[in-house]
């Protein structure tokens, strides 16, 4: 029996593979570790963005292109999906619903104001300018939510082709580091003070690390009131996917009343769940975190792990960017995104004034 196992066990072994995400994520792991050495060397430049940027870079350079398309395609597609629900889940630790209140109901109103106008207009706009699938949607919730991390939440509900969130993710991000730059510029001009440009910043600003290096240019002052109005409107992620779950939860039924039997069978089974996990998990951390019981050490820790999850995952989303795809597109996206821009810049602004 012994001489007869043994060369099974043998073709066993030689036949062995890993598993087919294996190289995608450690392609992914060296783009995080490359981001955080230009994130620690140019401090400016988000973790974040430095990431989906190399990620880009990735899949139009000689030589990693292959690999970026071929072999490691799997595990850079996990990477933009599984870690970004689990960059979301930890998102929630740095919610409070106390911090929330704390900025008063003229302040959360404010913020649903700019987020409502945002993401309707940007759609709105979006459709009427013939973009492709579900780019006008990323497009408008990134700008409206939370930069990337919405529009990752958001495309695992719609299930939006990958090319869609990879495009929506690269033009939320440029704009978003073009803000870091620009905005501190203008505060002066438009006569703001310190608490004042810092929520004009966080009601405006789409990831929270550019509304941390956009905000900190003013101050300490203007940073804490930038990340509070921020946070508020990531409280708006979880409404937003339900919101979205039940839309195509309610397409999905008109399509299996209309279809017979198996048709409609597969219909039923297409359905999202009303609210998806993740974002059960994001509501989770934000109750945990409002409740004091973690200490600053294990705030700290999660916040590290959230960033460097996020960073995988959007190096993953930027490797799926086709640059010579997006020509054919990009003048109509990048028209989008500027009108974007100047409808939040300008709603917030004029809440600010109104609120302060």
């Amino acid at each position: 029996m012994t001489l007869t196992a043994a060369p099974g066990r043998a073709r066993q072994a030689a036949g062995w593979r890993p598993p087919a995400t294996v190289y995608g994520l450690g392609l992914a792991a060296a783009g995080v570790a490359t981001a955080w050495g230009v994130h620690r060397l140019l401090p400016a430049v988000p973790l974040l963005t430095a990431a989906v940027v190399l990620g880009i870079v990735a899949a139009h350079l000689p030589g990693a292109r292959g690999l970026v398309r071929g072999v490691c395609r799997a595990g850079l597609s996990f990477a933009g999906k599984r870690l970004m629900r689990l960059g979301i889940v930890l998102l929630g630790l740095k919610l409070s619903l106390n911090d929330v209140l704390g900025l008063g109901w003229a302040t959360v109103a404010m913020v649903l104001g700019v987020v409502a106008a945002t993401f309707c207009g940007t759609w709105w706009l979006g459709r009427r300018m013939g973009l492709r699938g579900d780019q006008p949607l990323l497009i408008a919730t990134g700008y409206s939510i939370c930069g990337a991390s919405a529009i990752g939440a958001v495309s695992e509900v719609s299930e939006s082709d990958e090319r869609d969130v990879a495009t929506s993710v690269a033009l939320v991000t440029l704009c978003g580091t073009l803000a870091i730059a620009v905005l501190p510029l203008l505060q002066h001009p438009l006569g703001l003070d310190d608490v004042a440009f810092g929520r004009w910043v966080g009601a405006s600003v789409h990831d929270v690390g550019q509304v941390v290096a956009t905000a900190q240019t003013a101050g300490p002052a203007a940073l804490g009131d930038a990340v509070l109005v921020k946070l508020v409107r990531v409280a708006l992620l979880a409404p937003l996917v339900a919101a979205l779950a039940m839309s195509v939860r309610a397409r999905e039924r008109a399509k299996a009343a209309a279809g017979e039997g198996t048709a409609a069978g597969e219909a039923a089974k297409r359905r999202p769940p009303l609210v998806p996990l993740f974002v059960l998990g994001f509501l989770a951390m934000t109750a945990l975190r409002s409740t004091d019981l973690l200490s600053t050490a294990a705030l700290d820790t999660a916040a590290t792990a959230q960033e460097l999850l996020l960073a995988a995952a959007l190096f993953g989303l930027g490797s799926a960017v086709h640059l010579p795809s997006l020509t054919r597109t990009g003048a109509r996206v990048a028209a989008l995104g500027l009108c974007a821009w100047v409808v939040i810049a300008a709603a917030s602004y004029a809440g600010v004034l109104l609120t302060t």
